[in-house]
């Protein structure tokens, strides 16, 4: 952790987290780990006797990377902390807190795109069919594990996203979820059948009994009767998953990778769901492009006689 730092480099950090708030429009997540990151590289300014924020140039910024390097931290989240730090010049420039802008400068290290693990489109049956025999009416934490890995899996939904669902986010004559994504981006996820008799048999029988006063009108609840939490969701769909035999440990973003995979071996189209998903950019779903012609490459090496 950064040691605590001067009055002026910690002003200056508290100015650009009421940014990213206020004008930024920035989740609480994202908010969080550019202030750490940016806080990271202000300690490390202070380190090297700087007189304050003006003398943050270059050679600082590539310094601390280097250092993070060799402290051991992954390509990715080296790129992280470089978008942070860039994020944080061109504004510290803006305001007038630089000169220059020594960020637009910087290079990030290159992401290894590594292909995510998914379900086949068996063990995705088998697991959810598995929550349906055990989500009786008399069991309402199996009703609602059953409509979390339903949705989750049926509209590729992030974590996030399905812990700040409403009652009244579901449309359920048309089988569309009114989904807040990243952004503050609004989008409408359909889902089929199956999802959405797991969630009427969650909504009927499960989480009334488990709904308190403060429940507000979250649609999935903990034990508590509070708004599930995320962490609550990653250890259900890890433990949910894996009772099946055979499958991979798969958390909530492996079920999202599963969907995209799915829907583009059946048939649909990149642009589709690069909507469904919630992506930005079409080269970000492109990857489960990848993933599809890798099972091709392994179902032909398993199986042609002269491969």
């Amino acid at each position: 952790m950064p040691a605590e730092l001067p009055d002026d480099l910690a002003a200056a950090l508290g100015d650009f987290e009421r940014h990213l708030v206020s004008e930024r429009d920035r989740s609480q997540h994202t908010v969080r780990a550019y202030v750490g990151d940016v806080a990271s590289l202000l300690d490390h300014l202070h380190r090297r006797r700087a007189s304050g924020l003006a003398d943050l140039d270059l050679r600082t910024l590539r310094s601390w990377l280097a250092r993070l390097r060799s402290q051991g931290r992954s390509r990715a989240t080296l790129a992280r902390r470089a978008s942070a730090a860039r994020t944080f010049t061109s504004w510290a420039h803006r305001v007038g807190l630089l000169e220059g802008d020594p960020g637009a400068a910087l290079d990030s290290p290159r992401r290894r795109r590594t292909l995510p693990e998914v379900l086949r489109a068996d063990q995705a049956a088998e697991a959810l069919s598995a929550l349906v025999d055990e989500a009786g009416p008399g069991d309402p934490v199996a009703l609602r594990d059953s409509a979390v890995l339903e949705l989750l899996y049926a509209g590729g939904v992030r974590v996030g996203e399905l812990v700040g669902l409403d009652v009244d986010d579901i449309d359920h004559d048309r089988r569309l979820v009114r989904v807040l994504g990243k952004g503050r981006k609004e989008r409408s996820v359909p889902i089929g059948v199956p999802a959405e008799r797991a969630l009427q048999a969650w909504l009927r029988a499960g989480r009334p009994v488990m709904a308190a006063a403060d429940s507000g009108p979250a649609l999935f609840l903990g034990v508590r009767g509070r708004r599930i939490d995320p962490r609550t969701v990653r250890r259900v769909v890890h433990a949910r998953v894996s009772a099946s035999p055979g499958t991979p440990d798969l958390g909530p973003h492996g079920l999202r990778h599963s969907a995209a995979t799915h829907l583009l071996e059946g048939g649909a189209d990149l642009r589709s769901v690069q909507e469904l998903l919630g992506h930005a950019s079409l080269a970000t779903t492109q990857i489960y492009t990848h993933v599809s012609a890798e099972r091709l490459r392994q179902a032909y090496l398993q199986a042609h006689p002269r491969a």
